[in-house]
């Protein structure tokens, strides 16, 4: 039997949002993941907005990508751990993913893989955010609004967090990583600063991003999958790579 020494990292592919060629990207995304070594894949870390809008009620969930779900399942099925953080667009997940065996996370999230020590997250609001954006967050986890929301047709629910979602994304121009001046770049320096870490893995930012910080530590995000290919990142034994 092969050794289980191969993990993957992915974010930011925004199943559901209607521009470009949404029913495209899930194609794609179905590819990688069925692509996934069955028998030497330890561990799939899926670092947020895997959804562009996801709420889900005690009994109703979205039917976007359903199919990426049921792919999800057979990976567990054959031994491969599934890890989930949720992102800004995916912050509604409840008790659902962990009933099918998916491990849920909070960020910032250290852990050893591969005799490595690893950083993950999403990387939205880590070292702080602008005031506005740290406002709706604290809005989204409240357990208040969350109740108000659930209190809306699935019908209605969808449809609203769907257009919101979607006008959101063409309000903003394509983002570039400001490297040093990022607040995500700031936390990492000083996290690493205190403890040792091997690499820090994040998405969010739709911009690919491999620096060394000045301690030694790496420093990646992940591209999102809005302009084509398999962005993820790859751990084979101790070796990290980036993919597209």
């Amino acid at each position: 039997m092969a050794e289980r020494n191969l993990t993957y990292f992915v974010s930011d592919v925004h199943l559901g949002l209607a521009t470009k060629d949404p029913a495209e990207r899930e194609r794609r995304f179905l590819a990688f993941l069925k692509g996934i070594p069955r028998d030497s894949a330890r561990s799939l870390f899926l670092l947020g907005d895997i959804w562009d809008f996801w709420y889900e009620y005690r009994d109703v969930v979205p039917r976007e990508g359903s199919r990426v779900v049921a792919q999800l399942i057979d990976l567990m099925d054959a031994g491969v751990e599934v890890y989930f953080c949720e992102g800004n667009h995916d912050i509604w997940t409840y008790s659902y993913f962990t009933e099918l065996g998916i491990k849920k996370f909070s960020q910032p999230f250290i852990c050893e893989i591969g005799g490595k020590t690893f950083c993950l997250g999403h990387g939205d609001a880590l070292g702080g955010s602008k005031k506005g954006y740290g406002l709706m967050l604290k809005l989204f986890h409240s357990r208040f609004a969350q109740m108000l929301f659930s209190t809306l047709h699935p019908w209605l629910a969808y449809r609203f967090g769907l257009a919101w979602s979607n006008s959101n994304r063409r309000s903003h121009k394509p983002y570039h990583f400001r490297n040093e001046e990022e607040p995500l770049y700031k936390f990492a320096l000083e996290l690493s600063s205190k403890q040792h870490i091997d690499c820090f893995v994040f998405g969010h930012f739709h911009d690919e991003v491999d620096l060394e910080l000045p301690g030694g530590s790496r420093f990646v995000v992940l591209k999102d999958w809005m302009d084509g290919g398999m962005p993820c990142g790859v751990l084979n034994g101790s070796s990290f790579e980036l993919r597209c």
